[in-house]
């Protein structure tokens, strides 16, 4: 699998870049990385900022024209996997395992009730089937405060990063190459058809797998934004999360329209 690799000082954001990079030649897998972001996008309309020089920033854009939209969210699931599969084993390493390490859905990363990792996927989609998809990633390693300003999160995340966790500042080429060693081979499986073997490492690493906890529906024709009780019964193809609530009633949202509290 050929990869390209772009390396950036500074940029507007590293998905907006990919949006409008086109090689003679494409790569199967094209990673840009950056310094610093002026414009960084998250999840949910949100900004993403990181102080420079601290964090890892950066992209994939992937072409994976045989994979099926139906089954878009695989992607997901293999970034998601490899940032956390990746953090672990720094962690590990440092003789600190942590069992929270969790995936939030859709792909969020936390350590318990922390934010470490954010992800931001851009599909294009011809036909049935993927054309692109450009896999905008934020991982905190090396930063040690925030500011509200700075943070550029959804109030009331609390952000954490390796350095925080592990008392002493950590290589951040290592931990990009473990990422990029670990995402090869889930996307590998992805396009080989392995849907079931992914998603079933992806359900075991979900934040709030197991237990009932607190949502909030935020779908437009809910009467109010009351939390709800309800533990979680899948993640559909689509990416849409399945939920039991305390009633016995299956409830089904795509992103956005419900929100986990802790």
């Amino acid at each position: 699998m050929r990869i390209e690799t772009i390396t950036l000082e500074e940029v507007g954001s590293t998905n907006s870049f990919l949006a409008n990079y086109h090689p003679l030649r494409p790569a199967d897998i094209t990673l840009v990385t950056a310094e610093h972001q002026t414009a960084g996008r998250g999840q949910r309309g949100n900004t993403w900022v990181s102080e420079a020089g601290k964090n890892l920033l950066f992209s994939l854009l992937v072409r994976p024209t045989e994979l099926p939209a139906a089954h878009a969210f695989s992607l997901s699931e293999a970034i998601a996997l490899s940032i956390r599969e990746a953090l672990l084993l720094t962690m590990n390493e440092d003789g600190d395992p942590k069992g929270g390490l969790t995936v939030k859905w859709p792909n969020d990363i936390y350590v318990d009730d922390q934010k470490i990792a954010g992800i931001l996927i851009e599909n294009g989609i011809h036909g049935h089937h993927i054309e692109h998809s450009i896999i905008g990633c934020g991982v905190n390693v090396n930063q040690k405060q925030w500011t509200d300003n700075l943070q550029g999160w959804t109030t009331g995340i609390v952000p954490v990063s390796l350095a925080l966790l592990l008392n002493h500042e950590i290589v951040r080429d290592i931990v990009l190459d473990r990422i990029m060693n670990s995402f090869v081979s889930h996307y590998e499986q992805l396009l080989s058809g392995c849907f079931n073997v992914l998603h079933d490492e992806y359900l075991a690493a979900l934040y709030h797998r197991e237990g009932i906890h607190n949502y909030i529906d935020l779908t437009p024709s809910a009467s109010s934004h009351e939390p709800f009780q309800a533990c979680i019964v899948d993640i559909e193809p689509s990416g849409h999360l399945v939920l039991r609530d305390t009633s016995g009633n299956i409830r089904r949202y795509a992103f956005k329209e419900v929100a986990q509290l802790k």
